[in-house]
């Protein structure tokens, strides 16, 4: 059977099920600010309450998050969250906590060294890469920018 490419996109649009994109936003939306306003509280927590200075406060927050997005990572609720609010998920330190997680635990069969260790990295070693090469073109552009 040969089909052209337009004719198999049509096809295939007509048989699949609609998106309900609308719906996919308001939760991602809601989930995302939910995960931020979480971030905030902590902050606020560690700041007012405890007597952190607000950069120390931050960092804990920071860590905070990512053990909470790796423990439930862990336990598989991560994944049935996001399920429903997709790219709220994706706030950049839980989604990256996950990034890390995930092919860590699919690969822990195949052993430490050769699984977890080789794997760990698959879905965050782009964005490290990539975010570190565009992290220092920007530092020698801003470094051109001041001399001139």
């Amino acid at each position: 059977m040969n089909i052209e490419k337009k004719a198999y996109k049509k096809f295939a649009d007509a048989h699949a099920p609609s998106s309900p994109t609308v719906k996919n936003c308001i939760w991602a939306f809601f989930v995302g600010g939910g995960i931020c306003i979480l971030g905030q509280g902590l902050v606020c927590i560690y700041r007012d309450f405890i007597g952190m200075e607000q950069k120390d406060a931050g960092t804990l927050c920071s860590v905070t998050l990512i053990f909470i997005a790796a423990l439930l990572s862990g336990l598989g609720v991560f994944e049935k969250i996001a399920k429903r609010a997709g790219g709220g998920t994706l706030v950049p330190i839980t989604g990256f906590a996950n990034s890390v997680v995930s092919p860590a635990i699919d690969s822990k069969a195949e052993g430490f060294i050769l699984g977890v260790g080789a794997k760990i990295f698959t879905v965050a070693g782009p964005v490290l890469l990539y975010g570190t090469i565009a992290g220092a073109v920007y530092g020698i552009i801003y470094w051109i920018g001041t001399m001139i």
